[in-house]
């Protein structure tokens, strides 16, 4: 997302905008207000050996609308529909706001911003564009402990030292809310997204940036309450109301390095709810106390060494270990489920002819734990701890 708002901040720079507005006030202040479109989106192929099924799915599609009023304020919308489409009776599909906020500048090193939007935590949550991440799927550390595109409404505050390469944000956001948390999907289904999420329980994330040439070096954090419920209602059901009550927690810390073809990325994140057992015993849920996980990529542009011919086309080669805990601490009314111990294999290319459009395939080895019998739904489904997925996708932005 950062480097779809660059983009477009270049495009306000340039005057290549799709639409132009000229209004009194904008006339009087010598400024001409502009509104520009953009977007992105991915499909994809996957087979899944062990079942021996295969599927194709339109993902997602984003269409991006953005307006500046002055020098000083703008405004920054997406729009999502997710699997193409969405019809009543049928599971799956989403149209959803995924940003709507306003950004008052503040000077020459700070802005703010109001509305629905996506703090700063991790690479995806920000940084999300199908032709900026490697591998048909975005990976699972990143969408299950830290969901990515996970936002929600508040204000922020971001800004960079002049004579240090360091940028920081701070947001106050709305909380979460613990009725809806997940077994195995860790907080992603607790998130509001903007549709009336409860203000009784509030949330703060904060991030440090360090951006000395090729590298990048980020440190993040969450701390929010999960209960928005009246203290009278909280009390029924013996869980903590209030601002941070039956708190949250997500730390998270990532490297990513760039150099003549090469491109690295680490990232670490844990996940801590500390309440997990009185969670488990007002809504009869199965949720973790703590997850953790991580991963390393590596990926080389092969076509680096003819970088003269075409300065555009990009062929990378990337392999990515994930590691993955979903339930690294239980508490005692919870059942430990060893499936969510999983480690991710991915191996691919990436072939983008233009930096705006990607061609994707890649190959997915998973090992998981063992079942635990007490989970076991269906006993003539024998689970199968080991699995391959082969992907085939394309993505696009503009």
């Amino acid at each position: 997302m950062s480097r779809l708002i660059s983009i477009i901040s270049l495009v306000f720079l340039l005057n290549n905008v799709n639409a132009q507005t000229i209004t009194k006030d904008s006339l009087l202040n010598k400024v001409i207000a502009h509104t520009t479109i953009g977007g992105y989106g991915d499909a994809s192929y996957q087979r899944n050996f062990n079942n021996q099924t295969a599927t194709l799915n339109l993902n997602r599609f984003v269409l991006f609308v953005g307006h500046q009023f002055n020098s000083k304020i703008s405004v920054f919308t997406e729009l999502e529909v997710e699997d193409a489409k969405v019809e009543g009776g049928d599971e799956g599909g989403e149209v959803a706001l995924e940003q709507a906020y306003l950004q008052f500048q503040l000077n020459k090193t700070h802005y703010l911003i109001a509305g629905l939007f996506i703090p700063r935590i991790g690479i995806l949550n920000e940084d999300h564009l199908p032709t900026s991440y490697n591998g048909v799927e975005r990976n699972r550390i990143e969408r299950l402990i830290v969901p990515s595109t996970w936002r929600e409404i508040g204000v922020g505050l971001y800004g960079k030292l002049m004579r240090l390469p360091l940028n920081y944000s701070i947001a106050l956001t709305n909380g979460l809310n613990a009725a809806s948390f997940e077994h195995g999907n860790g907080i992603r289904a607790g998130r509001y997204e903007g549709r009336d999420a409860s203000a009784n329980n509030l949330a703060l994330t904060g991030a440090l940036q360090f951006n000395p040439g090729n590298l990048r070096f980020q440190v993040s954090g969450y701390y929010g309450g999960s209960v928005g419920l009246s203290k009278k209602e909280a009390d029924k059901i013996q869980l903590e109301s209030g601002t941070f009550g039956t708190p949250v927690v997500i730390g998270e810390a990532h490297v990513i390095y760039e150099y003549k073809g090469f491109n690295l990325r680490v990232l670490g994140t844990a996940l801590s709810i500390a309440d997990a057992d009185k969670i488990n015993a007002a809504y009869g849920k199965n949720v973790t106390e703590q997850a953790i996980g991580g991963y390393a990529e590596i990926g080389y542009n092969i076509l680096q060494s003819f970088k003269r011919k075409n300065l555009q086309q990009k062929l990378i080669l990337f392999g990515r270990y994930e590691y993955l805990d979903m339930n690294a601490k239980v508490p005692g009314n919870s059942v430990k489920d060893k499936t969510l111990n999983q480690q991710h294999i991915v191996a691919g290319l990436n072939y983008l002819p233009i930096n705006n459009v990607t061609l994707k395939a890649d190959v997915r080895f998973v090992t998981t734990g063992e079942p635990e019998q007490l989970l076991i739904v269906d006993p003539d489904n024998v689970y199968q701890n080991n699995n391959t997925f082969l992907n085939l996708g394309i993505g696009f932005s503009f």
